[in-house]
């Protein structure tokens, strides 16, 4: 077993779980088996109760982890099915060692971070390695050298390397070298800084990953190379991609990164196939087609709270040989300024999930105009709920109709908490979450998209279709097309007679990849895609 530890340094938002992932994709394609996790500082036991606009994103995993998003990009990028061992916090190690100081497990020895905390740390990456067979493991240690939460992690992985061994174990160190417009230079002292912060630490990398925007010359590549103490050859540039994310893998191979890191390793594999990665790559950039579709949410400004959503559809998109143009619309707009404003032009309208009430009417507004113009519609999870809502109100004529989250006196309870969560006091972690098994009703749309009759997919949620409503809604022309395992939630809703008005309770997004597209988000592209040809507009 190999092991990678990914740092980085200067600042956040370096692209360390990137080009983690477009690594992982590089050594997976050379025909290794590849794990990757992520140790994050905050002390938070998991981002499931953050706010988006702290965290962005919480990407939910098979066995109901709650966890960091950049385990979407792992997960995208690689093969790998990644499970709650993947994503550790200081929060669930601190936790962790004060059971077990409680339980007296330390036999009355003063807790300390070194070793107790530091132990629990290293004990984490030796189970991913005893339970998650592969030859090589990526960690990617979030935050920035230097930050006072992260020192724990580092001490850990230091520890780590000293007791593996030469050879075994490879520190990749990620900085920012800045352009300094004025000089028109590049400048490398932020980097010299980091890497001496890191020594300091007791870590010296073996290899630099450099962010930057514009080419790193011989010159900065010698400086850096002697300031970093290695070979120039591990001067790695990670310039800005021009296009898409999944140009990254492309890029840092034409650097040799990976033949840089199996080289220290000693791992003996073939050179990557990267024909049908970089036939996708093309797909994505220049497309045959255009669309546009909507994406209609309360954190639309910003780009990570829906991110596995922007992804999904880029996948749909390249396998239907067209570029999804996403338009970012404020639910809040719409309740203002009305549905036609923000709406018209749009070959597609999709709803993501959430929770509160806010925004929510102006959600239901864009999901009616979908409906009554026939535009193609999808509503994940909270889209799901809004889509049965305005369906209640204007279709099955109860004006009333609402979800008992956002008006727990609603006299027409279309949506309501599941029974099992009534009883929750705590938020972290207690919604249904993971995957859970839907039937799909045959000759349904969902069951022509999948062609299959039996699914599993992620979940994340409390509320439900309230089963009181079902029967009037399927009087009215919804279909419930699928169902729970037991027969008593519903998954999936749609309507016949609409060109594409499809919803679902999970969250089909967090298992879409980019030779693999989600079959409803390939579905709904290719019917915004025909959308698009349709010369007059229902409305």
């Amino acid at each position: 077993m190999k092991y990678i530890f990914v740092t980085g340094g200067v600042v956040s938002s370096l692209g360390k779980g990137l080009a983690a992932s477009a690594l992982g994709t590089l050594l997976e394609l050379r025909g290794l088996k590849v794990i990757m996790q992520k140790f994050d500082p905050y002390l938070n036991i998991d981002p499931g109760t953050m706010n988006p606009y702290e965290h962005g994103e919480v990407y939910v995993l098979d066995d109901g982890a709650e966890t960091d998003l950049d385990l979407g990009h792992y997960e995208r990028f690689t093969h790998t099915n990644l499970s709650r061992l993947n994503n550790l916090t200081s929060g669930q190690v601190y936790q962790s060692v004060l059971n077990k100081e409680r339980a007296g497990k330390y036999q009355g020895r003063t807790v300390q971070v070194i070793p107790h905390v530091t132990n629990e740390i290293k004990d984490r990456i030796k189970e991913v390695a005893t339970k998650m067979t592969a030859d090589v493991i990526i960690t990617e240690i979030g935050g920035t050298v230097g930050d006072i939460e992260g020192l724990p992690f580092l001490e850990a992985i230091r520890q780590f390397g000293h007791e593996t061994g030469q050879g075994n174990v490879l520190f990749i160190h990620a900085t920012l070298v800045p352009y300094i417009k004025a000089a028109q230079e590049l400048k490398t002292k932020p980097t010299q800084q980091s890497i001496a912060k890191l020594r300091e630490i007791g870590i010296a990398p073996h290899i630099i990953l450099c962010r930057t925007e514009h080419p790193l010359d011989q010159d900065v590549r010698e400086k850096i190379s002697l300031f970093g103490n290695v070979p120039i050859e591990d001067v790695i540039e990670v310039r800005d991609v021009k296009h898409s994310i999944y140009e990254v893998p492309l890029k840092l191979h034409e650097e040799r990164l990976d033949d840089v890191v199996c080289k220290q390793l000693n791992l003996t594999t073939h050179q990557p196939d990267l024909g049908k990665w970089r036939h996708f790559v093309q797909r994505v950039i220049h497309p045959t087609h255009h669309v546009r579709i909507g994406v209609v949410g309360k954190y639309i400004e910003l780009q990570d709270a829906y991110k596995s959503i922007y992804e999904a559809l880029t996948h749909a998109g390249a396998a239907n040989d067209c570029k999804v143009d996403i338009v970012r619309v404020d639910a809040e707009a719409i309740e203002k300024g009305g549905p036609d404003i923000y709406l018209s032009g749009l070959q597609g309208i999709l709803i993501p999930g959430g929770f509160g009430d806010r925004g929510t009417e102006g959600k239901i507004l864009a999901t009616g105009y979908a409906r009554r113009c026939g535009i193609p519609f999808f509503g994940i999870c909270l889209g799901m709920q809004i889509a049965v809502i305005e369906f209640a109100r204007n279709v099955c004529e109860l004006k009333d109709a609402n979800s008992t989250e956002f008006d727990k006196a609603t006299p027409a309870p279309v949506i309501s908490m599941m029974e099992e969560q009534k009883k929750v006091k705590q938020l972290g972690g207690t919604m249904r979450l993971g995957n859970w098994v839907t039937q799909l009703t045959p000759g349904s749309k969902v069951h022509d998209l999948y062609k299959e009759t039996v699914i599993n997919e992620r979940h994340r949620h409390r509320y439900e279709v309230n089963d009181e409503y079902k029967e009037q809604l399927e009087s009215h022309g919804m279909v419930i097309s699928g169902i729970s395992q037991k027969g008593e939630l519903a998954e999936t809703i749609e309507l016949p007679d609409h060109p594409f008005f499809v919803a679902c309770q999970f969250h089909p997004e967090f298992s879409s990849k980019p030779n693999d597209p989600h079959p409803i988000f390939n579905g709904f592209v290719a019917a915004a895609l025909h959308h698009h040809s349709v010369p007059e507009p229902l409305c």
